[in-house]
């Protein structure tokens, strides 16, 4: 049977029935996935080879001067051959931003070396590569602060015994930080990344203007949620603008959010759908939800008995593509996302840890072998830099697999 690099399809006489088998690239694929591998081309033009996207997972595995370690270089290289798209572990846009030990930074000319580094690595392996860029806002532990001071929209620390009461920023400071997303995004330009996800999720710095929790400002920073939304669109008008005065080419510019926050106050449904319905006027090329459960259903803010995920497709996936994630370990699980919330792509992070070949199983049509629960003999296998295997280990209920 001829072959072609796009999917040609067969219909195979079986048993006096009609089987529909698909082929690509020499390897006969159960067409029922069909839907995972075909390709998908964002508003700006480029195109991703499938719609699977290797999610944002912070690996602890940077040298301490915040460049890139051989050690994160071959485990990205080794996840980077079958999915479409690897957006990095978040990377520091200053250095009072700096939310991890083992972090990797970008809050310097001298840091783009590191960065073309990692970008080279997987664009070599065939996906697209997204930098996260980020400030850890009153989530920076105080000895990685310069001189302890984590700082944030207001003095109100994260909920939790023992942290930090954080400095109030300035205005002056506030608007160093979105200039300093820009620096960002013009060294990933040099670097040779594909595009830059900006990190507005899990509590950090972007999320914590949007919150009323940790946003208690009177000024024009902070107040009604139009006026917490100030910060977050600035950094993405900053980005946009850096991006058009510095490359010709199409870059991709996304923006990850959490739909909602457990504290009191806190982000609600309806306040995010006051955030998506303005990102969805910002031309960005994808919205990226971060969740653990892609079929978490809301806590408040809307009279809604669907998933957010859903709710969210539903309200701007005709404008900006819009990314899902959450505990999506098979290829049933997958495409149950795919046909139910109408969501085009699909993010995997600890999936992708546990198998580095997942999309390449579905693609050879050996879905059947791929693996859902760490092997916790197989790390040199897997290709996991130590900290964050050991952080795998010792972290009962993060990963299947780990008690």
């Amino acid at each position: 049977m001829k072959t072609h690099q796009n999917f040609t399809i067969f219909y195979l006489l079986y048993k006096g029935k009609i089987k529909r088998e698909i082929y690509k690239g020499g390897f006969m694929v159960n067409s029922k996935y069909a839907p995972l591998l075909e390709s998908f081309t964002f508003p700006n033009g480029i195109q991703l080879k499938n719609k699977i996207v290797m999610a944002p997972m912070t690996n602890f595995s940077s040298n301490p001067d915040g460049t890139v370690t051989d050690a994160e270089v071959k485990y990205y290289a080794r996840r980077s051959g079958g999915v479409g798209m690897v957006i990095t572990a978040c990377t520091y846009v200053t250095a009072n931003g700096k939310g991890f030990h083992g972090e990797f930074g970008a809050d310097s000319d001298e840091m783009i070396p590191s960065l073309r580094k990692l970008a080279t690595s997987i664009k070599e392996q065939g996906a697209k590569a997204i930098l996260q860029i980020f400030h850890g806002g009153r989530q920076v532990p105080p000895q990685l602060a310069p001189n302890g001071d984590v700082v944030s929209a207001s003095a109100i620390p994260a909920e939790g015994e023992g942290k930090p009461v954080p400095r109030e920023l300035s205005d002056e400071e506030i608007q160093m930080i979105i200039r300093a997303f820009g620096e960002v995004t013009r060294r990933a330009i040099e670097a040779g990344y594909d595009g830059v996800e900006i990190h507005g999720a899990n509590g950090y710095l972007i999320q914590q203007f949007f919150s009323p929790h940790s946003n208690r400002r009177e000024d024009r920073w902070g107040g009604s949620v139009e006026k917490r939304l100030t910060f977050p669109l600035a950094i993405v008008d900053e980005v946009k603008r850096v991006v058009s005065e510095n490359t010709n080419d199409p870059f991709i510019v996304g923006y990850r959010f959490s739909p909602e926050e457990p504290e009191t106050p806190g982000i609600t449904m309806a306040d995010t759908l006051v955030l998506i319905d303005k990102l969805a006027e910002k031309n960005l090329d994808y919205l990226h939800v971060s969740l653990n459960d892609f079929w978490a259903l809301p806590r408040r803010g809307v009279d809604d008995t669907r998933s957010r995920m859903e709710i969210i497709q539903e309200r701007v996936g005709a404008k900006v593509p819009v990314i899902g994630v959450g505990s999506l370990y098979t290829p049933d699980n997958v495409l149950n996302a795919f046909e139910k919330s109408g969501i085009p792509l699909i993010a995997l992070g600890r999936e992708i840890i546990i198998d580095p070949d997942w999309v390449q199983k579905v693609a050879e049509g050996r879905e059947s072998e791929i693996v859902t629960k760490i092997d916790k003999s197989k790390q040199e296998e897997l290709v996991v830099p130590d900290p964050l295997w050991q952080a795998i280990i010792h972290s009962p209920g993060w990963f299947p697999g780990v008690e």
